[in-house]
């Protein structure tokens, strides 16, 4: 996806919280008194001219998209609801029931027509012995017709969302089990929902499971060291704040959005390795393409020579996907990644449809090959302009405000910023290559964000003149200076709650003409902060305790490293052992140097600490499950020597919250 990340979801609702200091003054921003009831500014007429001229450059009437997406329908439910472990819904299709219709001037009339193809749920056809559950999720389950029973691909976020899907296709093509299970990659939504389909009272190994070489190693790490500010940003990039409405959340361009629930992970049985590789599966023959490094870290996509059915995973999805994540992660190769889909189109040059883990298939060996040849040439053509324009001297900024997709891809739907942009793709082919510094001393060392905001109003001539000058810019259509500049602002003078609203108002124009579904997410989520402030997460850690449960001990220690409070542990050293009395393996971990150390090795006899506990109790401390009382006197937990030094130790530990402010200092 698009990377959701394990722990980035642990974090995703965020409540209206605090109030404004102050009551902005009367025209501080023109279309302050047609805000809705979420403070949501109305369209202006230059966002509403930015909308018609995207509406008549775009062949938005095209009903191909829309003929694909619907073909095949077997069975919806219109009243489509999942509720999760408390009973709150994590999934509502009916709350997009608004899209519908032309677009409205809040809303970018391409995004629109994706938002409409992204609600059309339901379980489809795909081709004899294929079927897919679809809008039940950010993304797609996948249901091949075994010998035996199902052969389950992707089974979508959570326990709750996949056992509906699950449900539904059970309902109308029959009650058979599931006989295998295939994970494509290690973006949560492709495998959270397993507890679902594999039964709970199952042995381990009766459901064979298959899974691209590195799937748990990088299911159970994507997001662990960085996880609370990934989770953070998330909750801006899928506008979980946001109300879905006209003025909020409409679309993330992959899908509706992520659905959050019970999370869970098994195992595979089975890796693939190597591209070609060739498995039968409950009597289906697979052949295998291993495509790491590309969308994932680790990834496969495979072929059904029998059905003449191609499943591309997530290198080929009906948008531009993201060669850098707004969330924050590892930037992509855009060269393997064009080179992976190349190498399908030679390899399965006979496939009559293309599946994916997101959107609706495409049919026609003529349109499947094209399609995959648009979907190579795009990922191709941001990579070598970049790197050409590179080299003639530009920056990151300068090449993505010049570089514009040919015609012959720009007016292909399924090519388009939906979620990826152009923009910051080509930003992220820099950053591969470059790195973050763009070679101009002056952005070398400048000065931390807060302290050059103060200079700059200085020389502006201070924030009413500021506040002037936005304002004219503001009526003339000129959203993102004012963002720049007001900014800036907000940053200098965070209780200025004039300068917030007017931020905020521009945000909203941004958000409103954005194609992006994340770029949206992100300009409304700003505009909400800053009108509300920001509020504790509100969903568990506990919730991903299931594929916490898998984490190889030695991420725990590094998880630990990273939260250690380098000036508070200055000066101090300490050695102290942990034995894992479920896995049978012990660890060393040395405190010195303000730096965490640990070691997979015979305990020190010199510790001041030894401590013999189960994974399964780690987990519950790492989400909160148990705390100090625990700790000191659970029968899970057994020190040797000094449990003050182990008290100590954790004492150095932050326990960030994720509730740090983004749109102000």
């Amino acid at each position: 996806m698009h990377r959701i990340g394990v722990l980035a979801l642990g974090a995703l609702c965020i409540a209206a919280a605090c109030g404004r200091e102050q009551a902005p003054e009367p025209g501080a921003a023109a279309p302050a008194a047609a805000a809705d009831a979420s403070g949501a500014t109305a369209p202006t007429p230059a966002t509403e001219r930015a909308q018609a001229k995207v509406a008549a450059s775009l062949p938005l009437g095209d009903e191909q998209d829309f003929l694909d997406a619907k073909r095949g329908l077997l069975a919806s439910d219109p009243d489509l609801r999942i509720p999760g472990p408390d009973g709150t819904p994590i999934w509502d299709a009916k709350s997009y029931s608004f899209v519908t219709g032309d677009a409205p001037a809040s809303v970018n009339p391409s995004l629109w027509r994706q938002a409409k193809l992204d609600g059309i749920h339901g379980l489809f056809r795909v081709t004899d012995g294929v079927y897919q559950v679809r809008g039940y999720d950010l993304s797609n389950m996948t249901l091949i017709e075994g010998k035996t029973g199902w052969i389950v691909v992707d089974p979508l976020t959570s326990r709750e969302t996949a056992a509906a899907a699950l449900a539904l296709a059970r309902k109308t093509l029959g009650d058979r089990p599931v006989s295998a299970l295939l994970f494509t990659h290690s973006h949560v939504d492709h495998f959270g929902g397993v507890g679902a389909v594999v039964p709970p009272d199952a042995s381990p190994g009766a459901v064979r499971i298959v899974a691209p070489k590195g799937f748990v190693e990088e299911a159970t790490s994507e997001n662990v060291l960085a996880g609370v500010a990934m989770g953070r940003r998330a909750t801006f990039m899928y506008g979980t704040e946001l109300p879905h409405a006209p003025r909020g959340h409409v679309d993330t361009g992959l899908g509706k959005g992520p659905a959050r629930g019970t999370i869970e992970l098994l195992e595979p049985t089975d890796l693939v390795d190597h591209t070609g590789q060739r498995m039968q599966i409950d009597g289906v023959d697979f052949v295998f393409q291993y495509v790491p490094n590309s969308e994932a870290p680790t990834e496969l996509t495979f072929y059904l020579p029998e059905k003449k059915a191609f499943c591309a995973a997530e290198i080929a999805t009906h948008t531009l996907h993201n060669l850098y994540t707004l969330r924050g992660a590892k930037v992509r190769d855009a060269h393997l990644w064009s080179g992976y889909l190349e190498e399908a189109r030679g390899l399965f040059p006979d496939a009559e449809v293309v599946f994916a883990s997101h959107h609706w298939p495409v049919w026609g060996r003529e349109r499947v090959s094209d399609y995959l040849k648009r979907q190579r040439d795009l990922y191709a053509y941001i990579h070598d302009q970049t790197l050409r324009l590179a080299n003639e001297g530009l920056g990151p900024e300068e090449i993505a405000e010049q570089l514009e997709l040919p015609e012959s891809l720009r007016g292909f739907s399924a090519d388009r910023d939906y979620y990826g942009t152009l923009r910051h793709n080509a930003k992220a082919v820099y950053q591969f290559y470059f790195g973050w510094f763009d070679g101009n001393p002056a952005h070398l060392d400048p000065l931390p964000p807060a302290e050059a905001a103060a200079k700059y109003v200085e020389y502006l001539g201070g924030p009413a003149e500021v506040k002037r000058k936005a304002r004219a810019d503001f009526e003339r259509g000129e959203y993102r200076w004012v963002a720049t500049v007001m900014n800036q602002l907000v940053f200098a003078e965070p209780d200025d709650a004039e300068a917030k609203e007017l931020l905020a108002s521009a945000y909203d124009q941004l958000g409103y003409q954005a194609e992006s579904g994340p770029w949206r997410d992100f300009y409304l989520t700003g505009a909400y902060e800053l009108r509300h402030g920001v509020a504790s997460p509100a969903l568990s850690p506990a919730s991903i305790a299931g594929v916490l449960r898998h984490l190889p001990a030695d991420r725990f220690f590094d998880s630990m490293a990273v939260r250690l409070n380098g000036p508070k542990a200055a000066g101090k050293t300490l050695t102290i052992n942990f034995f894992f009395t479920d896995l049978g393996e012990s660890h060393v971990v040395t405190l010195e140097n303000a730096v965490l150390h640990h070691a997979r090795r015979d305990p020190d006899p010199a510790a001041a600490a030894s401590v013999r506990l189960t994974r399964d109790f780690l987990v519950r401390l790492a989400t909160q499950q148990a705390g100090l009382k625990e700790m000191l006197f659970s029968d899970d937990l057994h020190v040797d020597g000094s449990r003050m030094a182990l008290l100590s130790f954790f004492s150095l530990l932050d326990a960030p919250d994720g509730k740090f402010p983004i749109v102000t200092p």
